[in-house]
């Protein structure tokens, strides 16, 4: 994991945002995104609607994320083996924004918005998780998409990831101080 990556900025305690640049060009960040089967190697697989408003599942199973699946540290040991989530589409403008809740639809639903620009030859991605329930929420959510972009970086790069978790236990401890 790139230790000197930015952390992730909490407004609050409903809000945290990140910031990216990435290998382009921006149609292939999109894919990334939005496409189940290139999904799946940095989130979570999942066929998404072609209109807001349309439900979706995603099916999460960390430990593909890896070169070397591993179980889960302790906490999240009921997530082995993978687990599905329900998931609407919010807001979908090819290559540039993407958004959809987060959590299961009869859930207090938060919100994910993927916000794409040109930087030159990179892309540059915002990342904005709306709506969280409070700090404990905040610590689960901010060092996993940290660890999930850096996941996507790797796979942009052709680089095969080190473990999702080993990065989201090495991370956590640093967003807990903040």
């Amino acid at each position: 994991m790139n230790q000197n990556e930015q952390l992730g900025v909490f407004d609050g305690t409903q809000v945290v945002r990140f910031e990216r640049l990435l290998p382009g060009p921006i149609e292939r960040v999109w894919a990334y995104l939005t496409e189940s089967d290139k999904r799946s190697q940095w989130l979570a697989s999942g066929a998404m609607p072609a209109q807001p408003g349309g439900d979706f599942m995603m099916r999460f199973d960390h430990s593909l994320l890896s070169a070397s699946p591993e179980l889960p540290p302790e906490p999240y040991r009921q997530y082995a083996g993978g687990h599905d989530s329900l998931h609407r589409l919010l807001r979908i403008e090819p290559p540039h924004l993407l958004a959809f809740t987060w959590g299961s639809i009869q859930d207090n639903l938060s919100e994910v918005t993927f916000e794409l620009s040109e930087a030159g030859d990179q892309v540059k991605l915002v990342l904005t998780h709306r709506n969280l329930s409070g700090r404990d929420e905040q610590l689960d959510v901010g060092p996993g998409w940290h660890s999930h972009l850096e996941v996507l970086r790797e796979r942009l790069n052709g680089t095969a990831p080190a473990s999702f978790w080993t990065m989201f236990e090495g991370i956590k401890a640093r967003y807990d101080a903040l």
